[in-house]
């Protein structure tokens, strides 16, 4: 088996002469083996490749002069495979007769040096088959799908291949995939000049942002204005050259546009599915086209119960409410080391305060991180939605809504019906989240209660520079070092805090009034420097921890 990165890769060559080549969508657990062999500062989609290339049996690996990132990587599976097919061909930028010929020089060498490795002779008979076979399975591609009700793009670099699944488990249609992988392997060839006109199909593609052609992108995208719903970039962090091009595609659309950023590792899934569902949910009720499910509990002459469940990181939320909106009974416990059995224990307690049985309920959503992990639940929700729904229950006047929890981060802009019109997340790292404050909390020996209160009577203005949780928490121990005040020292902390929501603010274009949700909301240090940097009051409900399982609830009853 061999594998590739790039959509300029000649696979068909490869394919006639009957070897399997996949194209490679690493996801890993770490990058342990290739901070070893490789720069730490390295790309992480190279680290990645580099991981599953010696995890995975591959015969080999073709490569293209797309970045400097493959170079490097090239230059290190070279040297530590000599005995595999480790192949590098350099991709013209620009596509002119000239670069389809230099092309063309660069595949045939690569089919010598091939045939070289592997004993096997090429046909071009073979190739024409194949790219025949291809273009027969693209005709097929392109059969409207009548039950999927949302139809996206996807664009940027890389995606990786559990956004494709959840797209498709979602009945989501992508009507086109404009990323450096994405690809129609439908080419016209000339078969009395084959090697030559293949080279032009493949450089003719719809370009990568790479080559001199790349303009034409937006042009392309502009010719499905009228079909999309929305368009899902994806990109590598810190690959500059598709953050400019989201960049220029947010700012000249008026189609809805959401960034989802990651690092090739699985621990971006969590967030990977959060940002997706949420996006999709987000353009299916400004279509009202949301599916019911059909096994509720409706038993006639019963009272309407639903109960809602926010299954996060370091609390679980439950809140039941009636047929009129009311709420029964709410509850918040510590999220344990499974949330399943959190998400059980909770159940089991909001049954007792409402003197209900779990047959009494009408239906039961989740919510949160570990929406997926409630098996008694009828349905899922994504938490900005979630928190959407409540916030704008409980106070219809507020469109912009910061929730900071225990692990993310999140800022939402509501429409005047509190509807989802624009929202962004922090990625993995816990600065700026509940986890950070319970750890600077535990260096200061106060509790996480009492951070808040003492931050009020601060007098030094203390800067903490670095929002990492673990470099903070040096910081801080200098500065305990240093003799300074608990207060001044939990000020700067929450000023760091502020500072960093409000970057996520801003990205969203805001528009008042604000709310906060999530446990720190209920921080009143946080939320007074906060109130300062937005220069006006903040929202805060009588219990902010429920406002996303609220939200789920308030799902539920609509959906009956």
């Amino acid at each position: 088996m061999l594998g590739y990165v790039c959509k300029y890769t000649p696979i068909e060559i490869f394919e006639g002469l009957n070897v399997e080549i996949r194209c490679i969508e690493p996801s890993v657990s770490n990058f342990q083996q290739a901070d070893t062999l490789m720069h730490s500062n390295m790309c992480s989609f190279s680290k990645a490749v580099l991981e599953d290339a010696i995890l995975q049996d591959y015969e080999g690996i073709i490569f293209t002069t797309c970045c400097d990132s493959m170079r490097r990587l090239y230059d290190t599976l070279k040297r530590r495979y000599p005995d595999k097919f480790i192949y590098m061909l350099d991709l013209p930028r620009k596509v002119n007769e000239f670069a389809t010929s230099l092309y063309e020089k660069q595949i045939l060498a690569m089919i010598k040096a091939y045939e070289q490795f592997s004993q096997k002779t090429f046909s071009p008979v073979s190739l024409m088959d194949t790219i025949a076979r291809k273009a027969e399975a693209e005709k097929l591609k392109t059969i409207p799908r009548p039950d999927y009700n949302i139809r996206i793009g996807l664009a940027g670099a890389r995606p990786p291949k559990v956004l494709k699944h959840l797209l498709e488990e979602m009945h989501t249609e992508v009507l086109f995939d404009l990323t450096c992988t994405g690809i129609s392997r439908s080419y016209q060839v000339n078969p009395q000049n084959l090697i030559n006109s293949y080279a032009n199909a493949l450089l003719n593609q719809i370009p990568c942002m790479r080559m001199m052609k790349a303009s034409g992108r937006q042009k392309f995208i502009d010719g499905f204005r009228d079909r999309l719903d929305g368009i899902i970039y994806h990109t590598i962090k810190f690959c500059d050259i598709y953050s400019y091009e989201y960049q220029t595609l947010k700012a000249g659309t008026d189609l809805p546009v959401i960034l989802v950023e990651t690092d090739s590792s699985l621990q971006c899934e969590g967030q990977i599915r959060t940002r997706t569902e949420a996006f999709i949910e987000a353009l299916r009720t400004a279509k009202n086209n949301t599916v019911q499910k059909p096994h509720y509990n409706l038993s006639k002459g019963s009272p309407m119960y639903i109960l809602g469940i926010d299954s996060g990181s370091t609390s679980t939320n439950a809140v039941i409410i009636n047929k009129n909106k009311e709420i029964i009974a709410s509850k918040v416990i510590r999220t344990g080391a499974k949330s399943t059995n959190s998400a059980e224990r909770i159940l089991h307690d909001i049954l007792d305060i409402s003197n209900l049985r779990k047959e009494d309920l009408t239906g039961i959503i989740s919510t949160g991180y570990g929406r997926v992990s409630i098996p008694f639940a009828d349905e899922s929700v994504t938490e900005i939605s979630c928190h959407a729904k409540g916030a704008h229950f409980l106070n219809p006047a507020v469109h912009t809504i910061l929730d900071i929890g225990g692990q993310d981060s999140k800022a939402i802009r509501l429409n005047d019906q509190g509807e989802v019109a624009d929202f962004v997340m922090n990625d993995k790292c816990a600065a700026g989240t509940g986890r950070f404050l319970e750890m600077m909390a535990k260096t200061l020996e106060i509790s996480t209660e009492e951070l808040g209160p003492v931050s009020l009577n601060w007098k030094e203005d203390i800067e903490i520079s670095s929002m990492c949780s673990v470099f903070a928490e040096s910081e801080v121990i200098s500065l305990i070092a240093q003799n300074k005040e608990i207060s001044d020292i939990t000020h700067g902390l929450h000023k760091a805090i502020a500072g960093r929501a409000m970057s996520l603010i801003r990205r969203v274009n805001p528009k008042g009034q604000y709310m906060m949700t999530g446990g720190v909301a209920k921080n009143a240090g946080v939320v007074k420097v906060l109130e300062e940097l937005l220069g006006e009051k903040i929202f805060i409900s009588e219990e902010p921890e429920i406002t996303g399982a609220l939200g789920a609830a308030l799902f539920g009853l609509e959906r009956l």
